[in-house]
């Protein structure tokens, strides 16, 4: 029995898709998941498998709880303790999106933050994209991937704070972004290294470069809370 709605599984496989086209990972980098908080599992791309390969079939159901693989011969993403992490940590989340993107992953190997240097930045992260801490060496040997997912949650914060602060890099490693459908949290992915590729840019202009904290405010205000005004009713 295949374990997951065809609306889920082809929204997993649409955001997956987009990797690709959109240029955020080479080769089978990337992942992304989505999960049904009823059914109590997520779907989540399949470990090495190439996107010209990929179909919602192939996508693999991941207990929530457990980690244990529900159905299909294929191992998931060896991202998948990363993100059942977040999953368990953030229950207003529905999809989690990891990359290899070009700019992003530069922060994440510088071990900074992506500042926020304009309203592009502003309108979707309430701050600067932080990177965590590294792992320690224990951390790394035993547990890796949950313990990924546990320096960003410490780094984070509660549900609260995951919805304003969407991503975060991964010191020496890379982005993770998340949102409250798959699609959403590759657009994430997608605004993030973005604005990576703008801040590179702008401090090799003027390294002394900064946005004023009210006009940061007003920008995150207008598309997010009870005041947004951006865009219009479906």
């Amino acid at each position: 029995m295949t374990v997951g709605s065809e609306a889920l599984r082809q929204d997993v496989l649409r955001a997956n898709l987009v990797i690709p086209k959109a240029g955020l990972a080479q080769l089978t980098w990337g992942n992304v998941s989505g999960v049904d908080r009823e059914g109590g599992f997520f779907l989540i791309k399949p470990s090495g498998v190439a996107y010209d390969d990929l179909t919602a079939e192939k996508l693999v159901p991941v207990d929530l709880e457990t980690g244990k693989v529900l159905g299909g011969d294929l191992r998931p993403s060896v991202d998948a303790e990363t993100h059942r992490a977040f999953y368990l940590a953030w229950p207003s989340i529905g999809g989690i999106t990891h990359t290899h993107s070009t700019h992003g992953v530069a922060f994440a190997q510088a071990d900074r933050d992506i500042p926020v240097l304009g309203t592009t930045h502003a309108d979707t992260f309430n701050g600067p994209v932080p990177v965590t801490r590294g792992l320690t060496a224990d951390e790394c040997a035993h547990d890796y991937e949950w313990n990924t997912g546990q320096v960003i949650i410490e780094t984070i914060g509660d549900d609260e704070a995951a919805a304003a602060m969407p991503a975060a890099l991964v010191a020496n490693h890379g982005p993770f972004t998340w949102g409250a459908t798959p699609q959403k949290s590759v657009e994430h992915a997608i605004i993030c290294e973005a604005v990576a590729e703008m801040a590179l840019k702008t401090l090799a202009l003027n390294p002394n470069a900064a946005t004023p904290a009210h006009l940061q405010e007003r920008h995150f205000k207008r598309k997010h809370g009870p005041g947004a005004y951006y865009g219009n009713p479906r």
